[in-house]
């Protein structure tokens, strides 16, 4: 191995790396989130879990979170009260990020949904209309062949 030299740098040097390192710093930092005053809310309640999403006019997911999220697990996580805490955990967000008045979409055949609902009622938050999304089967499935003795 060869000698190692040691590499020595004026002050004016430090000061003009210090400076570029605070701009790449600057340049990665999250965008801060619009003031949302209108959201819709989605509450997926299934067999198993509770979902809720909280999104702008547009779609655009603003805030989201599950029962599993919030420490519930296995047959507890579709219980009405991690329905309920769910739902206040969602409102909190909300809240934060400025929305004052929400459209709620439910979805799902879950235990969690109403109590999800009465949970977001109590809430400072406005809710101006509730509409169920659930998907309904027109026909179902085809039927087995008649059996042949």
């Amino acid at each position: 191995m060869g000698k190692k030299r040691v590499i020595e740098k004026t002050e004016e040097e430090i000061l003009e790396e210090e400076g570029s390192l605070d701009k790449k710093k600057k340049s990665k930092k999250r965008e801060k989130r619009k003031n949302v005053q209108h959201a819709r809310m989605y509450i997926s309640a299934s067999y198993n879990n509770t979902t809720m999403t909280l999104t702008d006019k547009e779609g655009k997911v603003l805030s989201w979170t599950t029962a599993g999220n919030l420490g519930f697990k296995g047959t507890k996580k579709a219980t009405p009260y991690a329905a309920s805490e769910v739902a206040n955990t969602l409102s909190e967000r909300a809240q934060k990020i400025g929305v004052k008045e929400v459209d709620i979409f439910v979805k799902g055949v879950g235990t969690g949904r109403s109590s999800a609902l009465r949970a977001l009622a109590g809430k400072e938050i406005i809710i101006n209309s509730i509409k169920d999304i659930t998907p309904i089967p027109h026909n179902g499935c085809r039927p087995k062949k008649p059996r042949r003795v």
